[in-house]
């Protein structure tokens, strides 16, 4: 029975793993490196399995040879590059022998890569990117298939950039952790990995795959997440160069062919915490960064948020809204001081005092010719103590008691002034409500498919993850918990919507 490339990669990447503690993920990632022709850079300290992992790397392809080299400041070309060969040079002849050597590897192991000088800069970068070497005068092609390099510290200088860039993979190797601890100890010898021969990969499997992976298809929602992280990388001040972009397409299309598929999807993408960091203390706010939008059909999880809570501003505003009231004949209305209607702007009212109490005009028995004490009018008790001390006492006590005169219009000091509109809840053209409903309605079912969505990626979210050849299964939990957080923010917003629909639906009409 022929297994699918799938499964054959699946065997394949379990056997490098038999025997190795918590190097899950830098071993699938050299893997996955070598499927798409690039490097895998390891940081780390000495003694955690990192030439261990290169070794491995080399059994998983037919007839690869392998180099393995412990750089210094004082390493010279010939120690990666072979020696000068003789027999050429007394035919004048400037050539390497490169058998043996990092010219003639499959897949190498450099440690301490960044201790690389000035004499062998050049050449190293030419071997990595182009599969080239310059042996003499002759660029010569090579088998290189992927070099795993290895460094305790980061590069110091920038004449280091560009090596340091060639290497699109990049993984901080810590030691075993506590818990991990026991299973190291219970290791007994080492393992020595020998894939069976239809498992292991040759340069015609390699060839196909990464002309068969230009084919896979980047859906909008992958170009969009892509295009947020590099306004992201660019915030928190990573530099990743258009090159670097161009790379990391390619190794996510090959990702998802090798695991069988022709799409690349938004899952694909938990490998480019492992791409972009140029520190490794920036992965984690990479990856927090992804995390919080994978399963997102969006770029930008908020959008539906933003839009939600425009349209209740909306309805909030159009529930507030008011306009002059009409009576029937179309006349506008004013609001008179006794809660009447009025179809002039001129109205008449009781004057009152700074302390807002009503005034009233003098008695008439008492003054005919002027009641409004100068314009002044009285208030109650200004115009009771004057009856009682300019009048009569009895009549100042009557008057106290007689509840009709103080009701009485025609005992008050009367002002004009300018009637306020009489205002009512705006009134809504059946078209406009209908268009507010119809567009609420769409965003309303916009978002239940992205729950129906959300609701299909958590049910089968174990299956895809575990089954995943580059994901590290652990991440199932971690993206389960962000799917059902998405979830309910979204089971939240859909219910806003629902408010949102009712409350146009309920929005006064005009009659037309």
């Amino acid at each position: 029975m022929t297994l699918s490339l799938k499964d054959r990669l699946h065997a394949l990447r379990d056997h490098l793993l038999t025997d190795l503690i918590e190097r899950d993920t830098p071993m699938r990632l050299s893997l996955l490196a070598s499927l798409a022709g690039e490097h895998l850079l390891l940081i780390g300290p000495p003694g955690t399995a990192k030439s261990e992992m290169a070794k491995r790397l080399r059994a998983a392809f037919r007839d690869a040879n392998y180099f393995e080299r412990l750089l210094t400041r004082f390493s010279v070309p010939e120690e990666l590059f072979g020696p000068l060969s003789i027999k050429a040079l007394e035919e004048d002849r400037y050539q390497r022998q490169i058998s043996g050597y990092l010219p003639s590897a499959s897949v190498a192991f450099l440690d301490e890569i960044f201790k690389a000088n000035s004499a062998i800069l050049n050449s190293l970068l030419t071997l990595l990117n182009e599969r080239e070497f310059d042996n003499g005068t002759q660029r010569i092609k090579t088998p290189l298939i992927c070099v795993v390099a290895a460094s305790n510290e980061l590069p110091d200088g920038e004449e280091l950039d560009a090596l340091y860039d060639r290497f699109l993979l990049r993984c901080q190797v810590l030691p075993i952790s506590e818990a991990g601890f026991p299973s190291l100890l219970g290791l007994r010898g080492a393992f020595q990995p020998q894939p069976k021969l239809d498992l292991r990969l040759s340069p015609e499997d390699l060839a196909q795959i990464r002309k068969d992976a230009l084919l896979v298809g980047v859906p909008t929602d992958v170009i969009e997440l892509l295009k947020a992280l590099r306004i992201f990388c660019n915030a928190q001040q990573i530099p990743v160069s258009d090159r670097r972009w161009r790379k990391i397409q390619f190794l996510l299309q090959v990702a998802a062919y090798t695991d069988g598929r022709n799409e690349v999807s938004q899952w694909d993408c938990w490998l480019l915490q492992h791409c972009l960091w140029n520190k490794p203390e920036q992965r984690d706010p990479i990856f927090d960064w992804y995390k919080s939008r994978v399963g997102a059909k969006e770029a930008s999880p908020e959008r539906f948020a933003k839009i939600t809570g425009a349209w209740e501003k909306t309805l909030e505003g159009e529930k507030n809204s008011k306009t002059q009231a009409l009576d029937r004949h179309g006349n506008p209305l004013f609001l008179q001081a006794n809660g009447k209607s009025a179809t002039v702007a001129e109205g008449q009212r009781q004057r009152a005092n700074d302390q807002g109490e009503g005034l009233f005009l003098m008695l008439p028995e008492y003054n005919t010719r002027d009641r409004t004490n100068g314009g002044k009018g009285f208030s109650k008790e200004e115009l009771i103590d004057h009856i009682e001390s300019r009048h009569s006492s009895n009549r100042a006590q009557q008057l106290r008691r007689d509840t009709a005169f103080w009701q009485d219009s025609a005992n008050w000091l009367i002002e004009q002034y300018t009637l306020p509109l009489q205002m009512e809840p705006t009134r809504y053209s059946e078209a406009h409500v209908q268009g507010r409903l119809s567009t609420v309605a769409a965003l309303k079912k916009d978002i239940s498919s992205y729950l129906d969505d959300l609701q299909r990626q958590i049910s089968s979210l174990n299956k895809t993850i575990v089954e995943h050849l580059w994901i590290s299964p652990g991440f199932s939990q971690v993206a389960q918990a962000n799917l059902e957080t998405l979830l309910k923010q979204h089971q939240d917003l859909d219910k806003r919507l629902a408010k949102v629909h009712t409350g146009f639906g309920a929005l006064p009409r005009s009659e037309q």
